[in-house]
């Protein structure tokens, strides 16, 4: 009895075994045709790259690839309202500056020196300093003697002159109808040259003693009146008076930068001041760049430069005009100059500005503003317009200069990209890298 209970236990054993067995292949086989989880495959990856000691920060070609992505959402209000200027990437110069400081000086082309060229006193002031002055305008009148002398000989030689033309154009008539003997003729034609030869020498003094042309053409009619008034019997002083007076003008369009006299004050002698006024023009301006020896080769005469204000946001453009051959014995230096347009008269005499001068200039296929770049994550990087904000991008910059950088990979010609205020973009992403991180 004992033996067949042994042996109906061992066969239920087997059964079992043999059950177990088909199941476990069964269950095999359904999972080589199931398909495959690809959250628990991931996690399964994570989890053994977690047991070799692999961590994130080893996956640097997928978060590049992340980071590429990364972004700031903006409406084009927003947009606007920041003030981000967006520009495409297109082709540049990439220009090679030296760096030198300089003073602003005025053009020595563009001063004038009002001088007295007379003897006299000063009766009449008009200009003060700053004051701006046209060309051929009345600055200043002196009263001289020299001056009225002058003016009454070519008075006296035009009315002369004016007889004498009469005479001449009579007695030649009158020869050409053999009425006058060709002795009167010939004698009055002879004192019409002199008269006229007189008549031009008065005027080549007036024009050396510093009159204008026009006021010595206006002699003609108080000659005239003076005719008149010895006619009429009448004095002349009225006339005199007016020859006495010898009205001054400015050569040139500028502003007085120096009153030499005061009114009264007697001038053209030796010992006495000469000058009246300095006028300047400070449309355009020096700017006097020192040049140390080492560097005297690489600038030339020709090339454009930029300066800069060292108290104020203020460029101008200019360009060299002269490379002084010479190098100073004390300073080891040499003097450059350059001419700079100034329309605003923003830059003064005496101001010390940094000059940048453009020795060297290349064409470049891509390139961006300096202000496009920010450094984010010890990385250069601008950021490109996307119809839903901007999109972070890196990129390899190779030569840049002051304003320009040459883009070598990160963008393409044509995108458009934020050229102003970038760093609001850079901080709007940090905050969302913060938040995530949160």
């Amino acid at each position: 009895m004992t033996g067949r209970i042994l042996l109906f236990s061992g066969i239920a054993l087997a059964v079992t075994a043999l059950g177990f067995a088909s199941f476990m292949s069964f269950a095999h086989v359904g999972d080589a045709h199931r398909p495959v989880d690809a959250t628990a495959t991931k996690n399964t990856a994570a989890d053994k790259d977690h047991a070799s000691g692999k961590h994130d920060g080893d996956h640097s070609g997928e978060e590049d690839h992340a980071g590429e992505s990364e972004g700031v959402r903006l409406s084009k209000d927003q947009i606007d309202a920041a003030g981000i200027a967006v520009a495409p990437v297109s082709k540049g110069r990439i220009v090679q500056r030296l760096v030198m400081p300089g003073v602003i000086a005025m053009d020595q082309d563009r001063i004038a020196r009002i001088p007295a060229n007379v003897v006299g006193i000063v009766s009449d002031l008009r200009k003060k300093l700053g004051d701006t002055v046209e060309k051929g305008e009345v600055i200043a009148a002196l009263e001289s003697r020299e001056v009225a002398e002058a003016r009454s000989e070519y008075i006296s030689a035009l009315v002369s002159f004016a007889l004498q033309k009469t005479l001449y154009e009579r007695d030649r008539a009158l020869w050409q109808k053999q009425i006058t003997p060709e002795q009167q003729y010939l004698r009055t034609r002879s004192a019409y040259s002199e008269a006229r030869v007189r008549t031009d020498l008065g005027r080549q003094k007036l024009l050396a003693l510093g009159i204008d042309a026009r006021d010595i053409d206006a002699l003609s009619k108080q000659a005239a009146s003076a005719v008149e008034a010895k006619e009429g019997g009448a004095s002349v002083d009225a006339v005199g008076k007016a020859l006495r007076r010898h009205e001054i003008r400015s050569p040139i369009a500028g502003r007085v930068v120096e009153r030499r006299v005061d009114l009264g004050a007697p001038v053209g002698r030796e010992g006495q001041e000469s000058e009246l006024y300095v006028i300047a023009d400070l449309s355009k301006v020096w700017v006097d760049i020192t040049l140390p020896a080492a560097d005297l080769d690489r600038v030339r005469e020709g090339h454009t430069l930029l300066i800069r204000a060292a108290s104020s946001k203020e460029t101008a453009p200019g360009r060299v005009i002269f490379v002084s051959p010479v190098i100073a014995a004390d300073t080891r230096a040499a003097r450059a100059i350059a001419l700079v347009d100034n329309p605003n008269l923003i830059w003064r005499p005496g101001t010390f500005v940094t000059a940048e001068i453009a020795i060297d200039e290349n064409a470049v296929e891509t390139s961006v503003p300096i202000a496009a770049i920010q450094r984010i994550e010890g990385e250069h990087t601008v950021f490109v317009r996307t119809p839903n904000g901007f999109e972070k991008r890196k990129v390899a910059i190779a030569r840049q200069d002051g304003e320009t950088a040459e883009i070598v990979s990160g963008v393409s010609p044509g995108e458009n990209v934020a050229v102003s205020n970038t760093f609001i973009l850079k901080a709007e992403l940090g905050k969302g890298s913060a938040e995530h991180a949160h």
